[in-house]
């Protein structure tokens, strides 16, 4: 390994934070929920040969720091579940306050009558109009002001006025200027909301290399200082890597249709991959509420090796979405957990060979494992079973629900328990095959390693008919988006950030379209492209039916100065016949029986049933 490798992939998940090295060389060390950077810092220390590296060159050491660090973090994503977030005052138009709690018609459950939406994150009493005064002992104030989209001027005029009081401001027009003040207002409320938690995670950082990129969840990098100022584009940001990763490894095993499968030990992510290109979303929901950004269309559910198993009021075995994460841990870890897990059933019914030992644990305990399923009241095959029902619908969530057939689409299956369950799901499903990539546990830190400096812009249009213009307003977008790449400070050898030498940045534009009178779109190519879209997703097209353009994307990107596709495989794979365990250093591959494991492109096992 080179004293200072050109940049490191580093995923920090709920049970595991994981590292990749330019050489292919990598590492596990268990997470510090606590202190989440601590664990960064533990898995870029030196590497001595006994230190639990994993690769072509496990005796491998770095010297110094590395040049730059790209970085996947569920410190966000966390803060905003568990409201550990800043206190905060919305400053909107007078009459308006009240949008982010009256939100929208639609219920969490419909025939639920027990469902709540979220508490809103501002109180009614912080929620004030313009003109009125801001209240004293907050931490920040959100700023959203009708139209402000379309025109910031009158949001920058109070934002003045506001950050010369002291005030630290966000605006909406800085974070998602979009139409639908409901979801602008609560996106630019969670970015406030979410600063004071990142930014003191994200600065302690910034020593641990020349340069830290930290993962948005469009999937691609962007300077620390950009990801501490608009915390809410990471809230997906781990998963983005891996299912970057995972489009990458199903084109080279050929399958460039495929549904990515990354179970983890806190939550299970799938998303959609058409012709190699994972799907794109504008807004997703995140405990509860709506992230108007860039992201990539993943779809989550708290599903993941140390999901605890229980016997609900009900008397029905459910699993999740509580997890046993990695303090305590599953019972089979030896570290004090009592509660039967999802890995503490992989190991009884000897999916994970008895002998395993996970990186920074012992042997793992299975009579422990038992005693904790024995005293819940609980099977193995019973939670096994529950867990893969949950994620097969997880999986058709982001396939038949979005117009797809599976039995067209490989399922990519990572994560340190991804290959264990992907088999039952793929079967289920009708999927033809299972790919599972080299490094598979640690794919998210691949996909990191090897993700491109991004820049994303949006931009509502205001007159929906007018598509030349619309057009036109692209191509302007599309040139600051790059102009913006290459502001982006400069690496280490003096190259502007976001740009490589001899390369010009990628573009790609998209518009948001819908026919008229529908209050849903899709992104498109353009106008003409937007029928087919409709077609696939609907089941039907009105090509005679007038067309609104009713937002403009465009991004920019440069390529990772390190080729995911060109590491070598960390070690020889032999095709295999189920039933039978595939143990690697970072993940386990269970192959049911009536399965074959063959080695596929780009050194992945595919693994298929048994031809009739």
């Amino acid at each position: 390994m080179a004293d200072q490798p050109v940049r490191v992939g580093v995923d920090t998940g709920g049970t595991f934070t994981d590292a990749v090295f330019p050489d292919g060389t990598i590492r596990k060390v268990l997470s510090t929920p606590s202190d989440p950077a601590a664990a960064v810092s533990n898995v870029l220390s030196v590497l001595a040969p006994d230190s639990g590296a994993m690769g072509p060159e496990s005796g491998a050491r770095t010297r110094g720091r590395p040049a730059e660090l790209g970085h996947g973090t569920t410190v966000a994503t966390n803060a905003l579940l568990e409201r550990r977030g800043a206190r905060l005052a919305l400053v909107t138009d007078p009459g308006f306050e009240d949008v982010i709690e009256i939100g929208r018609q639609n219920r969490p459950s419909l025939y639920d009558g027990r469902v709540q939406r979220p508490v809103p994150l501002v109180p009614r009493e912080l929620r004030i109009g313009v003109g009125e005064p801001v209240p004293v002992g907050i931490d920040g104030v959100a700023v959203c002001l009708l139209d402000a989209d379309l025109d910031p001027s009158a949001e920058l005029a109070v934002a003045r006025a506001l950050e010369a009081s002291g005030f630290d401001v966000t605006c909406s027009h800085a974070v998602s200027p979009e139409f639908r003040e409901f979801e602008r207002t609560v996106t630019t409320v969670i970015d406030a909301y979410l600063r004071p938690p990142c930014r003191d995670y994200l600065l302690r950082l910034a020593p641990l290399a020349d340069r830290v990129l930290v993962l948005r969840s469009a999937g691609g990098l962007v300077p620390l200082d950009e990801a501490a100022l608009h915390p809410a584009g990471l809230l997906l940001s781990g998963p983005a890597g891996g299912v970057r990763a995972g489009a990458a490894a199903a084109r080279a095993a050929g399958f460039p249709d495929a549904v990515t499968f990354d179970m983890g030990g806190t939550s299970t992510d799938v998303c959609l991959v058409l012709d190699g290109r994972p799907a794109p979303a504008s807004q997703r929901v995140v405990a509860g509420f709506p992230v108007r950004l860039p992201s990539l269309d993943v779809h989550t559910i708290g599903a993941g090796g140390g999901s605890i198993a229980r016997i609900d009021a009900g008397g029905a075995l459910v699993v999740g979405p509580e997890s046993a994460g990695a303090d305590p841990g599953p019972a089979c870890y030896g570290r004090g957990g009592t509660e039967p897990t999802v890995t503490d059933a992989d190991l009884v019914t000897g999916r994970i060979p008895a002998e395993a030992a996970f990186p920074g644990l012992d042997r793992l305990d299975r009579a422990a494992a038992q005693r904790a399923l024995d005293g819940a009241g609980v099977t193995a095959d019973g939670v096994i079973a529950v867990v893969d029902a949950a994620m097969v619908q997880a999986v058709r969530a982001v396939s038949v629900a979005q117009g797809v057939d599976p039995t067209g689409l490989a399922l990519v299956a990572f994560g340190g328990a991804g290959p264990l369950h992907a088999c039952a799901i793929a079967a289920e499903l009708g999927m033809p095959a299972v790919v599972v990539p080299p490094r598979a546990g640690v794919l998210s830190a691949v996909g990191i390693l090897g993700a491109p400096r991004q820049v994303d812009l949006v931009r509502s249009w205001p007159d929906p008919t007018d598509h030349a213009g619309a057009m036109s307003a692209l191509s302007v977008l599309s040139a600051a988006a790059v102009d913006a790449l290459r502001a982006g400070g400069r690496g280490p050898s003096g190259v502007p950030a976001g740009v490589s030498a001899g390369r010009s940045p990628e573009r790609t534009n998209v518009i948001d379209c819908r026919y008229a009178g529908q209050s849903h779109d899709l992104q498109c190519a353009d106008v003409d492209d937007f029928h087919e879209q409709h077609r696939r997703r609907n089941g039907f097209a009105r090509p005679d039916a007038p067309v609104e353009v009713v937002a403009l994307r465009a991004t920019a990107t440069t390529p990772s100065p390190v080729d995911i596709e060109a590491l070598a495989p960390p070690g020889a794979r032999e095709p295999a016949t189920g039933p039978c365990v595939l143990s690697e250093p970072d993940c386990t591959v269970w192959v049911p029986e009536g399965w074959t494991a063959e080695i596929g492109g780009g050194g992945a096992w595919i693994l298929r049933p048994f031809k009739s």
